[in-house]
């Protein structure tokens, strides 16, 4: 591991007053993505700035019926609490289908949003990846690219999101809440916080440098059932393969794209009547395999309808 210097941060102000000022500078708080990375040497920062303990872990009802819940609430602490569980259950039910109890317990809401790619190419440093190294090129385009993404992708860059919070909270249309060097706080949909690669896959967010991730808002639940479906090759230690979040009418994939992704067209043709697998087509009529990874177009077809099904179930037993 390389030398860095460290800071805690006596509040959220001087985190990203910190972060401006020191070029190359990360925030920490659970770590357990970054720490990895770092050791790897996959990530290099000069400086940290632990946000830890700032008083970001509440989770709050809100005046419209929803709930706020802080940056810094552990994936445990969230997807226990009974409102969750009570009112969004398909947050609750994807965060329990992600990391292991010891990563749940100290990975937090704001981290688990801002974590990296699991695609093995940007893991192996020996290997090109223009996510870890811009310019050096994709090496997943012609090699072992059996997990990468079936919408959105490029040229540059085939990897995916790994995060399954992030997909049920794109489905409840969350909105995250943020606090720039400036001062300024901001909020806006979760769906556009993450980027498509494009030309520039190593620019994975929408946030600009040293902006601070304070909360995620959830408006009050939709109407409908709600359940997150998942796919991998094992029930441990393996990633997802593909994954449906549905919120009453809403629905958002995962494990498919560089970042969780809203089916739009799919929505579209449920509420025009469509029955659940002719919804899942008019989605899957715009993704596009790398020749190994085709087989998640064929697993979408049939996961997409079976969590309409099962969500739709358990909204008539509500």
């Amino acid at each position: 591991m390389r030398p860095f210097t460290y800071e805690r941060a006596a509040d959220a102000a001087a985190a990203v007053k910190s972060a401006a000022a020191t070029p190359n500078s990360k925030f920490i708080a659970g770590g357990t993505n970054l720490l990895d990375l770092m050791k790897l040497e996959i990530e290099h920062p000069a400086h940290l700035i632990d946000v830890g303990r700032l008083p970001l872990a509440d989770i709050v009802d809100t005046p419209e019926g929803g709930l706020r819940i802080g940056a810094l609430a552990t994936n445990s602490h969230v997807a226990a609490d009974a409102r969750v569980r009570a009112r969004y259950p398909v947050l609750t039910q994807a965060i329990v289908a992600g990391g292991s109890g010891q990563l749940r317990n100290k990975a937090t809401t704001a981290g688990n949003l801002m974590q990296r790619t699991r695609c093995a190419y940007f893991y192996d440093t020996t290997k090109p990846c223009n996510k870890r190294q811009p310019g050096s090129g994709c090496g997943a385009l012609e090699g072992l690219n059996r997990n990468s993404a079936i919408f959105g992708a490029s040229h540059a860059c085939i990897a995916t999101h790994p995060s399954d919070m992030a997909v049920a909270l794109a489905a409840l249309d969350a909105r995250v809440e943020t606090l720039s060097p400036s001062g300024a706080a901001r909020a806006f949909p979760l769906i556009e916080l993450h980027r498509l690669p494009g030309e520039t896959p190593h620019i994975e967010t929408h946030l600009v440098s040293g902006e601070l991730i304070t909360a995620v808002v959830l408006p009050p639940p939709p109407a409908g059932g709600q359940t997150y479906r998942k796919a991998r090759d094992r029930a441990s230690y393996a990633a997802g393969l593909a994954s449906v979040a549905v919120a009453g009418g809403n629905l958002a994939f995962g494990a498919v794209a560089h970042k969780p992704w809203r089916a739009a067209e799919a929505e579209a043709a449920l509420a025009s009547g469509a029955s659940p697998a002719e919804a899942a087509a008019a989605e899957l009529a715009q993704a596009s395999d790398n020749g190994r990874n085709g087989f998640k177009i064929d697993l979408m077809s049939r996961l997409v309808p079976a969590a309409i099904a099962e969500a739709r179930e358990q909204g008539r037993g509500a």
